[in-house]
């Protein structure tokens, strides 16, 4: 049987196995959370009536109470669908894990459920994948044939970058994206240098793509990115530059120093986005991102006015 064959079956029982394993979660988990968190956020115009006591005073359409001479006021309806877009990082820094799954893996379970869920909304989604460049772009459509082919290529997309420009992402989001959107952002924010959160030309492409739609950062953990092992000496080499480390990690001052700066990293992260107005989801490989997502989606319920 050619190699191709083998690996054509091998991503088609991948996806599957993933399908079935999202769905259920969809099912027994997330539906109702991601209708009641994202439903009703936009209103479409219906039509104007009479008013009646108890409307909002906000909702009296001045033009047609003058010309009828009563009051009259405009009746809205919940929009009737929806636009999630995913942007997801596929730079090589995604490819490690030192958990059965590494960063990728995790992007795309995650996006997988938010997937799902939007399609059983009758919601639209879209996928960007990017490293140093836009990789590949699916506009927003519906349908589980669309959907699983987003998957697929978070998966199994050959990217032809290595390193990281979110800025490139987010400007073609806010180019190409006429309708409001939620737009996941997916990704290690690792790069070469400071933290990228804390690049200018980042926080204001954000500040721009969170105005137009809602913008929501996904930011991807691995516990070792966090804390080192006591294995004696350690070689490290950046996925994205190919820069290579040697740290002594018998030496209990170098895995301090080096669990507070992945600290404070995430911190400043957190400080940056916070300071965009950007909410922040963050996953770690090693723990099931199913609570943690279902946390976040509770938190912004009940902020919403």
């Amino acid at each position: 049987m050619p190699a191709d064959t083998k690996s054509n079956k091998a991503i088609m029982s991948g996806m599957r196995r993933l399908e079935i394993r999202t769905r259920r979660m969809v099912n027994d988990s997330l539906a109702g959370a991601y209708h009641s968190v994202f439903k009703g956020r936009g209103m479409d115009f219906d039509e104007v009536r009479e008013y009646t006591p108890g409307d909002e005073v906000r909702t009296i359409d001045w033009n047609v109470t003058a010309r009828a001479g009563r009051t009259f006021v405009k009746k809205y309806t919940e929009e009737r669908e929806l636009t999630i877009v995913l942007v997801v990082d596929v730079s090589a820094s995604g490819n490690f894990g030192s958990a059965p799954m590494s960063k990728r893996d995790l992007a795309a379970e995650l996006a997988s459920g938010l997937a799902f869920s939007a399609i059983r909304n009758s919601d639209k989604v879209g996928l960007l994948l990017y490293t140093d460049r836009v990789e590949r772009y699916l506009p927003p459509r519906k349908g589980r044939h669309h959907v699983l082919r987003a998957v697929r290529d978070i998966l199994y997309h050959v990217p032809q970058g290595a390193a990281t420009d979110a800025v490139k992402a987010l400007d073609v989001v806010n180019r190409v994206l006429h309708r409001r959107a939620i737009v996941f952002l997916i990704s290690d924010f690792q790069a070469p240098g400071e933290p990228l959160a804390a690049r200018a030309d980042l926080r204001r492409a954000m500040r721009r793509t969170n105005r137009r739609h809602d913008l929501i950062a996904v930011h991807v953990e691995d516990p070792r990115e966090k804390e080192l092992p006591n294995v004696g000496i350690l070689t490290l080499e950046d996925a994205e530059t190919g820069e290579i480390v040697e740290l002594d990690t018998a030496n209990p001052r170098v895995r301090k120093r080096f669990k507070e700066k992945a600290l404070e990293r995430t911190r400043q992260l957190a400080r940056d986005f916070r300071s965009e107005g950007v909410d922040t989801l963050q996953l770690q490989t090693d723990l099931p991102y199913l609570p943690a997502l279902q946390r976040f989606l509770k938190t912004r319920d009940r902020r919403r006015p």
